[in-house]
């Protein structure tokens, strides 16, 4: 998996996100440009659960065929030529964290088994079984912060046979927030807020380094939750959902004072929750008007073609692919 990587062009010109309310598709001829065609496929409830068990996509037969509609309307045939993207896949399916070393190898063969090693106490799944990828974010003399991102294989699996069975290849894998963050163009710290539905994700990036990622599940307790309903299919509800994604982004708010010694005085919103209702669930959960941080998409206009029919999609909806297509 590539990670925040620079503008290349060395990735498809292809990407798709995998997300519980929808596949998202979209097209760019190269990483410095605008995305050409961009479409949208909403899912029903249920279709698409992330998380670190297999049953991801509990209706693969409504995955798989959104895909290819997401796909053929953005006019890639599947089983064609051309055909490999890069997936986007939630973030609940994945697991980031940011690791500091006193050291670290600079042949991989030494330092991914280091990070293998660091991972067992802290992710809660196989590491041996798990396929990970690390980035050096900073180094210094005593000090080597690394991006470490791991999947289990056989969710990664999930994802990717849905993909080859609705007719194309999977290149690179990216989680749904790192994706987004490579749409991040200012050199000063940003704040993104990536939520929705069963999940919600801050980070903090300063000139392409990443300072903060958290996610945090936003599906039910157990202790809260009726036992006829399988867990993957229970909802919070709108006032808990609320609630815990202003939390989360107080918590993030806070780290990013703390760590940086400024308030942020914008935030970034990507995913599902466009950035009018995350400043609505902000002000309806402890943030007074004079407390309220200015929020506002990732994404704006400049990042699409003329071309590019977008008024049906929600912005948010589009920050993923359009982070992808940047590397």
């Amino acid at each position: 998996m590539n990670l925040l990587p620079k503008a290349s062009g060395s990735r498809p010109r292809l990407a798709c996100e995998i997300a519980p309310e929808g596949v998202t598709a979209a097209r760019a001829f190269t990483a410095e440009g605008p995305l050409e065609s961009v479409a949208r496929i909403p899912l029903a409830p249920g279709a698409v659960t992330p998380g670190l068990k297999p049953g991801n996509l509990p209706d693969r037969v409504a995955v798989i065929a959104a895909i290819r509609r997401a796909l053929e309307s953005i006019d890639v045939r599947p089983n064609s030529r051309g055909a490999e993207l890069t997936i986007i896949l939630p973030d609940a399916a994945v697991r980031v964290l940011l690791l500091d070393f006193d050291a670290l190898p600079t042949k991989l063969t030494e330092s991914l088994p280091m990070v293998r090693f660091r991972l067992k106490k802290l992710v809660p799944f196989e590491v041996e079984d798990a396929m990970v990828s690390f980035q050096v974010m900073s180094s210094s003399k005593s000090n080597v912060r690394v991006l470490a991102v791991a999947i289990p294989r056989d969710i990664l699996q999930e994802y990717e046979t849905a993909v080859r069975e609705a007719g194309f290849e999977p290149g690179t894998v990216l989680p749904s927030t790192l994706a987004a963050l490579a749409g991040v163009a200012a050199p000063e710290p940003s704040l993104v807020v990536n939520a929705g539905s069963t999940g919600v994700t801050t980070a903090i990036t300063r000139d392409g380094v990443l300072l903060l990622h958290r996610s945090v599940d936003l599906q039910p307790a157990a202790s809260g939750a009726d036992p006829t309903i399988p867990p993957q299919l229970q909802q919070l509800s709108a006032d808990e959902l609320a609630n815990e994604i202003a939390q989360a982004v107080s918590v993030a708010v806070a780290y990013f004072e703390d760590t940086l010694s400024t308030p942020p005085s914008t935030i970034l919103s990507a995913g599902a929750l466009s950035a009018d209702a995350l400043r609505h669930v902000l002000s309806g959960n402890g943030y007074s008007e004079a407390e309220a941080v200015r929020v506002r998409e990732l994404i704006d206009a400049s990042a699409f073609s003329a071309g590019a029919v977008t008024g049906s999609i929600p912005r948010g909806s589009l920050a993923g692919v359009a982070g992808a297509l940047r590397g």
